[in-house]
């Protein structure tokens, strides 16, 4: 099967990626969800607010239960980007980086507008979410990495000591073009991490996370995954940080029964690497999706973040059905995740049908402009 190479995907294998799609985008969302009350408070804080055991539900955050953060308004526009790029393919302009940073740029307008502007034409359905004009925590490495017109590159990045952990946490979707190479999907990964995040321990395991994905999304294991990752990271300058990370996270497993303690540990300073390390361990080691969310959150780092990985690893492994269906139901947002997930798949299983050389769907073009 595979998104760019025109092969024809069978309806159960279109179903199950349909799942993992979803899986993908709601875990990583309701993780955000559930670790953002909890974001700037330290593991007593949290446990002095939500009781002894922590935050084991939603709780209540920018004046409701379920709300999301940033970390799942930049994944929605990444999505976004990358079914534009498949699209403004057939006009012979493939460059997948300049497509996210248009939509990263989009995502960008949403913090400083007041809502949706209809003029915009080029804009797609997306931008017209007004929901997603609530400005949530963005950090200044995402406000200057996307505050003007100019690309970050590999070359030039944007916010070269940067080694927070939003891009890697806005990069599940690359791991969901399962047509692609492996290869292919790290470097994709590591170019638009470089858009906000310049350092190499933050766009490195951006692409670490995003090949992740790409393994389980094609239905793999979690540990064969990660061993995947590692063997695509050796032949990157500056991926041992990142790779030491991810070894880590694969020995503490066997360390005993997971403590929060054990999930600091990992994370370390809330670095890129350590928060990729953590979402891996907790990804492994959680007895059920709920279990490994609650155990990314209930520490002293970002668990906005932390939840944000990790739920998009669950949610890779183990399609949409396995996420904790009365959190879904509270998930700001839900309707447009689900939609967009489903247009994701249509358009990596169906592309052609919706815009090649038989014809192009209008509808398909209005809500994915080629411009």
């Amino acid at each position: 099967m595979g998104a760019t190479s025109g092969a024809v995907w069978g309806r159960a294998e279109q179903q199950d990626f349909r799942s993992r799609v979803r899986g993908t985008l709601l875990g990583a969302a309701v993780g955000d969800a559930l670790g953002g009350p909890a974001d700037s408070l330290s593991l007593d804080e949290i446990r002095t607010a939500y009781g002894g055991e922590g935050l084991l539900d939603l709780a209540f955050g920018h004046g409701r239960r379920g709300t999301v953060t940033h970390h799942t308004q930049l994944t929605l526009f990444t999505v976004d980007g990358l079914i534009r790029a498949q699209v403004r393919r057939d006009t012979g302009a493939w460059h997948p980086p300049t497509d996210l940073h248009r939509a990263y740029l989009r995502w960008a307008a949403t913090q400083r507008d007041w809502g949706p502007d209809e003029r915009r034409k080029d804009d797609g359905w997306l931008a017209r979410e007004e929901w997603l004009y609530a400005r949530r925590d963005p950090t200044r490495a995402l406000l200057i990495g996307f505050g003007d017109a100019t690309m970050g590159t590999l070359e030039s990045p944007k916010n070269p000591d940067e080694l927070g952990p939003e891009a890697v946490a806005r990069s599940a979707p690359f791991g969901l073009l399962v047509g692609w190479e492996p290869q292919l999907v790290v470097q994709l990964a590591v170019e638009c991490a470089a858009q906000s995040h310049g350092h190499p321990i933050a766009y490195l395991s951006a692409g670490a996370y995003a090949v992740i994905v790409h393994a389980l999304a094609r239905g793999d294991s979690l540990d064969g995954a990660v061993q995947r990752a590692l063997a695509l990271l050796a032949v990157r300058p500056g991926h041992q940080p990142v790779s030491d990370a991810l070894q880590h996270a694969l020995g503490a497993v066997r360390q005993g029964i997971p403590t929060p303690a054990r999930v600091e540990e990992l994370a370390g300073d809330g670095t890129a690497d350590g928060l990729l390390a953590a979402a891996v361990y907790c990804a492994l080691v959680g007895e059920d999706v709920r279990h490994g969310l609650c155990l990314a959150v209930n520490q002293s780092g970002p668990s906005a973040a932390a939840g944000t990985l990790t739920g998009g690893l669950l949610g890779a492994l183990h399609g949409e059905t396995a996420l904790p269906p009365a959190w879904l139901a509270e998930l700001e947002g839900r309707p447009t995740m689900l939609e967009l997930a489903d247009d994701f798949a249509m358009e990596m299983t169906q592309g052609p049908a919706l815009h090649g050389p038989a014809g192009s769907s209008p509808g398909w073009l209005a809500r994915y402009p080629r411009a």
